[in-house]
């Protein structure tokens, strides 16, 4: 089943929206301790990043010299003293060009570092989660949908990977440079120091009203996306109905009030985040026109020269944009702590435990027995409430019963994929649970009445059955299921491709290919749930056919809700809220005249 990736929501100028951790430091420590094997690579990033922005914050220093050189001999010119000395600019220059070269190779190193430690960390952080995935007991994923398991490995794992290689990085230059360059004004000048300082209230002041004009209509325009999105879906999934319905008119004035809102969230807060960049803008020239008057006023007096005035010039510029960076990292930091939060949050829930295995599944018979059994998903809802029931080797047994009677419940309890409340489930005599779990799964062959197939090749799917199976064995498996002439009148054949949607082959093909897997699979027990619930009447008759051969010695539970295709069924167990009423045969039930000949006798009833 493919799921859409729901979209990031973004805040002006890239930031997040502002999505809160529910324990950020608790979160933090955690993310600090998954690092641990990384944390000399990080050291080392830390000081190339350091490194690459102090060479750089020196660099508007030396032009300042340079510039004062080239002040001083035109100066002298004038006054007739000497000229420019174009050895010690030349010296200077070159001093400064080496400074930027050595910055910008640091740079690249802590980039490179950075973005292979970063691709590493979220590689074991999907790999973590997916191994997780299949150590999670099938409790966990009835209360999820696919969606929320999907979007921890791809929607959370990506804001990991994208906020900590970014903000991580413009964090350390960001405080770096700030010290820095404040560092380097107040050696220039304290007094134009303490006067570039006054920029940055007003600047918050306006980013802060900014914000949280915009920040509404951010939130808007992701309402109104997923209303968009969710409307699209629908109405080309549902194309044909809306065609048959006449229902076009609708489903449009629909789309087109969802296009209008998100339209009106849209430029209103593209206009907002917008402002942010010509504001921040005209407040940094309004701090350069006071530097520029009070430099020029301290320079007249003698208290600081040309040179430094344009290096003033360019560490205010310098000052002003790490400060806008820093707010926008504490929302991307925010952002990566949540989804942070989340990953951490499946990675230590509860995993399934089972007993250490003391039997041996490889020479089972097949004698199936239920002992009592009692079973609920949860634990105020008990579903089977006291089965017990008795299948020998071979048999084919049938379960039927109206629906949400437990008869889907019952083969799941058999394959081990919940725990059971009360009582025993025994295969040849011995309780499942002494068995290993994955042994004992590889012994059941399963065909269900939603059919999965995954995009590959027909040959691929079929042989998800039994892995080492040659093309023969598959070919032949196919043939029993009555799959092979269909298959070899597709275009390419065994080897066409399945797309991920299945929409390139019918529902009843893709039960046909189920079955054919499960024949191939030649497992000691088969569980059949609707196997035939998506073919026509002929083909359904070709299947039994085949399943009749295929079942030959090995036990099979049929579960079916189409009475008439288990008439030749061995036994059938008669489910009704969690409990057997009644056992017996077909001709048996239909003599006792129960609850087995009401649902029999309904299902022909003109």
């Amino acid at each position: 089943m493919s799921e859409r990736k729901a979209p990031m929501r973004r805040g002006p100028m890239g930031m997040g929206g502002g999505e809160k951790a529910k324990d950020f430091k608790g979160t933090i420590k955690k993310i600090i301790a998954s690092l641990d094997g990384y944390k000399k690579a990080i050291g080392i990033v830390f000081v190339f990043a350091i490194a690459s922005t102090l060479f750089s914050i020196v660099g508007p220093k030396i032009l300042g010299n340079a510039t004062e050189e080239i002040f001083s001999g035109i100066m002298r010119k004038f006054g007739n003293t000497g000229s420019i000395d174009f050895v010690k600019l030349h010296r200077i220059l070159l001093f400064c060009l080496t400074l930027y070269i050595i910055s910008g190779i640091c740079s690249y190193i802590q980039s490179f570092i950075m973005s292979t430690l970063t691709q590493k960390y979220t590689y074991r952080l999907r790999e973590a989660i997916n191994d997780k995935i299949h150590k999670l007991p099938f409790r966990y994923f009835d209360g999820k949908s696919n969606g929320e398991v999907l979007s921890i490995m791809t929607n959370d794992v990506d804001t990991m990977q994208m906020s900590f290689n970014q903000a991580l990085m413009q964090l350390i230059t960001s405080i770096t440079t700030i010290i820095g360059v404040l560092v380097m004004m107040i050696s220039i000048n304290i007094p134009m120091t303490f006067i570039a300082l006054l920029m940055l209230p007003l600047s918050a002041i306006f980013m802060m009203s900014i914000l949280k004009r915009s920040q509404k209509y951010f939130a808007k325009n992701q309402e109104y996306l997923g209303h968009i999105n969710s409307n699209v879906e629908e109405m080309y999934g549902g194309h044909n109905v809306v065609k048959a319905f006449n229902a076009e008119e609708k489903m449009l004035s629909v789309f087109k009030e969802n296009n209008k809102s998100l339209y009106e969230a849209g430029w209103k807060s593209q206009f907002f985040s917008g402002l942010m960049h010509p504001i921040m803008q005209f407040i940094g020239n309004l701090g350069y026109v006071f530097v520029a008057i009070f430099g020029g006023y301290f320079c007249i007096r003698g208290k600081i020269t040309v040179g430094n005035i344009q290096s003033f010039i360019s560490y205010t510029k310098n000052f002003t944009q790490p400060v806008t960076q820093l707010a926008q990292v504490s929302n991307q930091i925010q952002s990566m702590v949540a989804a942070a939060e989340r990953i951490f949050e499946f990675l230590e829930l509860e995993e399934e435990i089972y007993e250490k295995a003391s039997s041996d599944i490889t020479k089972i018979k097949g004698d199936v027995e239920f002992n009592h059994v009692s079973f609920g998903y949860t634990e105020d809802k008990i579903v089977i409430k006291d089965f017990s029931a008795k299948v020998g080797a071979g048999q084919k047994v049938a379960i039927v019963g109206p629906t949400g009677a437990g008869k889907t419940t019952i083969v799941k309890l058999l394959m081990h994929f919940y725990k059971i409340n009360g009582g025993q489930i025994l295969i040849d005599g011995k309780s499942i649970e002494t068995y290993d779990v994955q042994a004992l799964r590889r012994a059941f062959g399963m065909v269900l009445q939603d059919t999965w197939l995954y995009s590959g090749t027909i040959m691929e799917n079929l042989r998800y059955g039994r892995l080492e199976a040659t093309d023969e064995e598959v070919i032949e498996a196919a043939r029993i299921a009555n799959v092979d002439h269909f298959i070899r009148t597709l275009p390419d054949g065994y080897q066409m491709m399945i797309d991920e949607e299945m929409n390139n082959i019918s529902g009843g093909q893709k039960q046909l290919l189920t079955i054919a897997r499960a024949i191939l699979a030649d497992t000691k027990v088969l569980i059949l749930d609707e196997a035939t619930s998506n073919v026509d009447t002929r083909t359904e008759e070709l299947i039994q056919e085949a399943m009749d051969k295929l079942m030959v010695g090995k036990t099979s539970f049929i579960i079916a809700h189409r009475l008439s295709t288990i008439k030749n069924a061995d036994m059938i167990l008669v489910m009704n809220e969690g409990d057997i009423i009644e056992i017996g045969n077909h001709e048996e039930l239909l003599k006792k005249n129960g609850f087995y000949a009401n649902l029999y006798n309904s299902q022909f009833e003109n």
